[in-house]
């Protein structure tokens, strides 16, 4: 990974300030990892599609999840990522954080930004995971990637649309789409309010 992009992409996190939920009564926390890293020489951020199995069955997320006692997110989203695919990588691979995610599984989600020093080979876990996806952070950021599908009634519902058969909502949806506009675009957007489909509580 060029040395321009790591610097970039710092700076642009340190000067968005990420927005922190403070725990309450029952919050329960989880930390999920943007994992950047090159495949054929092309920078892309790891996805996967969760084993068909126990909570998020099917659905596209990234690679993270609840964590235990004493653990800063940090820790926690390197932590998943090795044991869900395999991947190890250093404290010092962590740029920052984008904002804390209140999901409406009743779990508060701090995505962590990393960035490989070196290409990856991500080993998939099949308790875990069914499949993992590099998506190139040139298509994350082009035009047409986002969609707002208007509601009946409420804000209109985010789809990142990352393939044919890829389209991805809140809380993934959201992380990726804060990921692409504060990291990869140099904007300054928030997603806490963010709608989150019926299906993504399970």
């Amino acid at each position: 990974m060029s040395d321009g992009f790591r610097e970039t992409a710092a700076r642009r996190l340190a000067a968005f300030g990420s927005v922190a939920i403070e725990d309450r009564p029952g919050t329960r926390r989880a930390a999920v990892v943007l994992c950047v890293t090159e495949q054929d020489g092309e920078p892309g951020v790891l996805v996967i599609k969760r084993a068909y199995r126990g909570r998020n069955a099917g659905q596209w997320g990234l690679p993270g999840g609840r964590a235990d006692e004493g653990e800063t997110p940090e820790i926690t989203a390197l932590r998943e990522l090795e044991e869900e695919l395999g991947v190890a990588l250093e404290p010092s691979d962590v740029l920052g954080r984008l904002d804390d995610f209140p999901a409406s599984s009743g779990f508060v989600i701090t995505p962590v930004v990393a960035v490989a020093s070196a290409p990856v080979r991500p080993v998939p876990s099949p308790d875990e995971v069914h499949s993992v996806h590099h998506v190139p952070l040139a298509a994350l950021a082009a035009d047409g990637v986002v969609n707002w599908l208007a509601q009946p009634s409420g804000p209109p519902l985010l789809q990142m649309l990352l393939g044919p058969r890829m389209t991805v909502h809140a809380p993934t949806g959201a992380m990726l789409w804060q990921f692409r506009e504060v990291v990869l675009l140099g904007n300054d957007v928030r997603v806490a309010d963010l709608l989150q489909p019926d299906w993504t509580r399970h």
